[in-house]
């Protein structure tokens, strides 16, 4: 309330086309993948990246490539923590230690293989690991292919419907 008074919140027509649009693809997406048995989440990570990122191209091959890097990641996480343990380390200690590895190398390799090492990376590692607790979790390699396709897709319907807009602004204002 400003002065007493309640203020109508602004929502452009722009905007409501947009979020019309996306929920349908959000809607067609999510349908798809269930109906193909699989996860949606990858896809929508990368949906959610790219608006995070606002929805900056240059940022896409780190969100493509990071992503499935952290999701992969899991399956090393395994195997460390596996020989970890073999040598007498909790398993806390084991995961602990893998995690701050993890971190450092996104620090340290992070400016040089940027594309790889990255926030994405390990987002999408934080979220598989906590996921790989669920009843039936797929594949991380089924994971890292609907977090490429689909979430590429995603990408690419949401450059197209901005771009749409555009078209349908340029016109008018013509």
């Amino acid at each position: 309330m400003i002065k007493g008074e309640l203020q109508m919140i602004k929502v452009s027509k722009d905007r409501l086309v947009f979020g019309a649009i996306l929920l349908v693809l959000i809607a067609v997406g999510e349908i798809v993948l269930h109906l193909l048995h699989v996860p949606a989440w990858p896809a929508f990570f990368i949906m959610i990246f790219f608006f995070v990122g606002h929805m900056d191209m240059k940022q896409v091959p780190a969100m493509l490539v990071g992503g499935p890097f952290g999701i992969l990641n899991i399956i090393a996480v395994k195997i460390v923590v596996g020989l970890l343990m073999g040598l007498g380390l909790a398993q806390f200690t084991s995961i602990l230690i893998y995690i701050l590895f993890f971190v450092f190398l996104i620090i340290v390799l992070g400016e040089g293989i940027p594309v790889l090492f990255n926030n994405y990376a390990f987002m999408a590692f934080l979220f598989t690991a906590t996921y790989m607790k669920t009843p039936e979790p797929a594949n991380p390699f089924v994971l890292v292919a609907i977090m490429v396709v689909g979430g590429g897709i995603f990408v690419f319907c949401i450059q197209s419907i901005v771009k749409f807009l555009g078209k349908l602004a340029a016109a008018k204002a013509a």
